[in-house]
C-alpha cells in the first residue's frame, strides 16, 4: 500500500483502490451455528486472508455495553448498528488493502440485508449457516460459552433467522456436517 495513503482514500472517498480481486464472505447463523469455527477454517484455507469477528466491537466497549438479547431497547440497538457499521468498514478497509474478508456475526433480519448492502459494491458472498435447533442447543451445550437458556432457548433466534431474514446468498443446513465440509461446500460455489 501506497505508505502516503490516509484511511480515507480507502474507507470514505473510495479514490484509492487495491487491485480487487480477493473474495468477500458474510457468514451469518445463530449462535453456536458454527459461524467462528466455520469463518476461521475458510480463512485458513484463502491466501492473504483476514477472519473479522463483529462481536470484536462489542468487547471493545469498556463501561456502558447495553445488554444484547432477543429484545434490545433502544440503547442496545443503537451499538448494535454501530458494532455492524464498524464491522463493515473494517471489512471495506481490508478487501481495499488486497486481503480476503471473512465476516461473521450475528445478522438477522433487516441487519443482513443493511451489512450485505453496504458492502454491495465488493460483491460479497452471503452465507447463513442455519443447523437446526437440536443442533444449536446440542452445540452450545458442547462449548465453553453458552450464550442460550431457559429464559432464551436455540429456537428463538432460529426462528428469527428463519422467519424474519430474507433468503439472500446461500443457505447450509450444517447440523450433520463437518467444519471442514461447510467450508468446501461455501468453496464450491
Amino acid at each position: 500500500m501506497d505508505p502516503g495513503l490516509r484511511r480515507d482514500d480507502i474507507v470514505v472517498s473510495g479514490r484509492y483502490r487495491a487491485p480487487m480481486t480477493q473474495p468477500l464472505f458474510i457468514i451469518t447463523g445463530a449462535m453456536a451455528a458454527g459461524k467462528s469455527t466455520v469463518a476461521q477454517a475458510l480463512a485458513q484455507r484463502l491466501p492473504k486472508s483476514v477472519h473479522l469477528r463483529g462481536d470484536v466491537f462489542r468487547k471493545m466497549i469498556v463501561n456502558g455495553a447495553a445488554e444484547m438479547g432477543p429484545v434490545l431497547d433502544a440503547e442496545a440497538r443503537g451499538q448494535l448498528d454501530l458494532r455492524q457499521l464498524l464491522a463493515t468498514d473494517a471489512a471495506r478497509a481490508y478487501h481495499g488493502a488486497g486481503f480476503a474478508v471473512v465476516y461473521q456475526d450475528i445478522l438477522i433480519g433487516t441487519d443482513l440485508v443493511a451489512a450485505a448492502e453496504r458492502l454491495a459494491d465488493l460483491d460479497p458472498q452471503v452465507i447463513v449457516l442455519a443447523p437446526s435447533v437440536d443442533a444449536l442447543a446440542q452445540r452450545d451445550r458442547a462449548r465453553s460459552k453458552t450464550g442460550y437458556g431457559d429464559n432464551f432457548p436455540p429456537d428463538v433466534l432460529a426462528g428469527a433467522l428463519e422467519r424474519d431474514t430474507p433468503r439472500i446468498g446461500r443457505w447450509i443446513d450444517s447440523s450433520a456436517m463437518s467444519v471442514e465440509q461447510v467450508v468446501d461446500a461455501i468453496l464450491a460455489g
